[in-house]
């Protein structure tokens, strides 16, 4: 008997490989559901400085028995989705607006299609899309996938006046899942969205209609990322030939400089003469032998500048600091932002926050840490302890910064924002171990502890002069007045004003003064203490 064959297309191979993007149980279904809906929204607002409301309903519905059935609502006020785009921005997988170099939440355009593909193979369910860029109409599409041909089938389309000026997205469906099992992490998710995003409003209304609403505490916004062009140090042998086919008739020199950033004509010339090209022969002359070597001079030569981190958009220090503070009430907070890098032509910016004390309770067992992992704004929930950032703690020396890790209430918060983030898996739970990567997070990280151990130590000073003057206070009263005494005066020392600071340069400066009345050309008389 013969082998059949047959093509799989996109749709058909993630509705039978659901658990490869996180879909693999009905509780963490449910949690990626929230999660993958309420990025798209935070990225249509963030990409065009909206600060971002989004408000999620999840309710539970009569089912027909075995697994719970829900119905989530989701609304934004990000920029809508034109007209013509939103069947295929939501039934039809991997087609979407993040195929670009420039930072996203989302990598794939895929986990949003895929809550809906959810839905649909799991409840039979229709998703109803309502959408406005904010003109005068508001459109309303309800549809599904057509799994065998990834085509969307649309069965209803209506049209209305827009009265209440709506603008954004608002998506409804049902699914089966289990809230029960997933709300402790789309509370935790809620919570950290909210301290990576201080400027965004979050509100959550839970199937037991417990809400959860986290108000914005700032209207300052970190600058959008900018759509930029590859790296050289990026490039591979088939990006390289698409770019080719795009200028075919254009000279390599022209080429270099026209179609990667930071490439101005001198240094394409530069680079290409030093690898043995000429400057002015046509790309579509280059033989196969030669395109390698091309890919391979390019991906080595020094002298090209780092990759543009405009395409990039981190939170910044003081968006960070105000959102743990918010969050986790610390009594020391450090923050800090390591300067773009690259890892494979792609760039990247580290930030990294640590926070001490206060609201911030010790480890419960030792070995645990406390840290909030995010990638591109995203919390990272999942496989903590096979994150790169995690390795980076572990392996650092915390001695050094008065700080012991088993008993400290210490907290970390680490950031890595890319046009490319290392996720080791599709379900994008954490984050692999590049070493260009790896180096970034332990020098933020080795930074922001200096920085907490000269606070540290201040606080150490602090609390020995308190404890010092305590002791002063205590005693101080009965060696003033032995003093006196001994020095056959009446009048005591003014106690309290010993403690003052004035008091204390007065005791550098020399021997404490016992004063009796003045005399009455002014002058001093003098007691020995």
């Amino acid at each position: 008997m013969s082998e059949q064959f047959q093509e799989l297309n996109v749709a058909d191979f993630f509705y039978k490989n659901k658990d490869l993007v996180g879909f693999d149980s009905p509780h963490k279904a449910t949690y990626m559901i929230v999660r993958e809906l309420v990025e798209n929204s935070l990225d249509a607002c963030d990409g065009h400085k909206i600060l971002p409301d989004v408000r999620v309903t999840l309710s539970k519905v009569e089912g027909d028995g075995g697994q719970e059935r829900y119905h989530i609502k989701i609304v934004d006020n990000g920029i809508g989705v034109p007209l013509e785009a939103v069947p295929y921005a939501f039934g039809k997988v991997l087609f979407g607006s993040k195929y670009s170099m420039r930072q996203n939440r989302g990598t794939f355009g895929l986990g949003g299609k895929m809550s809906i593909l959810y839905g649909q193979i799991t409840a039979n369910s229709r998703v109803t899309i309502t959408t406005s860029q904010g003109g005068s109409k508001v459109y309303t599409f309800e549809l599904s996938t057509d799994i065998r041909t990834n085509t969307p089938v649309i069965y209803r389309r209506d049209e209305a006046d827009n009265k209440s000026h709506f603008r954004g997205v608002k998506i409804e469906f049902d699914f089966e899942g289990d809230y029960g099992k997933a709300r402790d992490k789309i509370i935790e998710y809620f919570y950290e969205t909210a301290m990576i995003l201080p400027y965004a409003q979050l509100t959550f209304i839970d199937p037991n209609g417990t809400l959860l609403f986290y108000p914005r505490i700032t209207e300052k916004m970190p600058t959008p990322p900018v759509e930029t062009q590859p790296h050289p140090h990026g490039v591979d042998l088939e990006l390289l030939k698409r770019m080719m086919a795009a200028n075919p008739h254009t000279s390599l020199q022209v080429f270099l400089s026209k179609n990667f950033q930071r490439v101005g004509e001198r240094t394409a010339k530069a680079f290409l003469k030093s690898n043995g090209f000429d400057p002015h022969m046509e790309v579509s002359q280059l033989s196969t032998k030669q395109l390698t070597k091309l890919v391979t001079a390019l991906r080595e030569y020094p002298d090209f500048l780092p990759p543009d981190p405009s395409c990039l958009s981190p939170i910044g220090e003081e968006l960070l600091r105000e959102g743990i503070k918010r969050l986790l009430s610390p009594e020391h907070v450090v923050v800090t932002t390591r300067p773009a890098r690259a890892y494979e032509g792609n760039p990247f910016i580290v930030e990294v926050g640590i926070a001490y004390g206060g609201a911030i309770m010790p480890p419960d067992k030792p070995g645990k840490v406390q840290l909030y992992r995010f990638a591109n704004k995203i919390p990272l929930l999942y496989d903590e302890y096979s994150d790169v950032s995690m390795a980076v703690i572990q392996n650092i020396n915390w001695n050094q910064y008065k700080v012991k890790l088993d008993e400290a209430p210490i907290a970390f918060i680490t950031h890595i924002c890319s046009t490319k983030v290392p996720y080791k898996t599709a379900g994008k739970e954490y984050v692999a171990a590049r070493p260009e990567v790896e180096r970034e997070i332990d020098l933020a990280i080795k930074q922001a502890a200096r920085e907490l151990r000269v606070q540290l130590s201040r606080m150490e000073k602090a609390e020995y002069r308190e404890r010092r003057t305590e002791v002063l206070r205590k005693y101080l009263s009965m060696m003033a007045s032995f003093s006196t005494f001994l020095a056959e005066k009446t009048k005591e020392p003014d106690v309290d004003l010993l403690l003052k600071e004035g008091g204390a340069k007065k005791r550098r400066r020399g021997a404490v003064q016992l004063v009796d009345d003045p005399p009455e050309d002014g002058s001093m008389k003098k007691g020995k203490a």
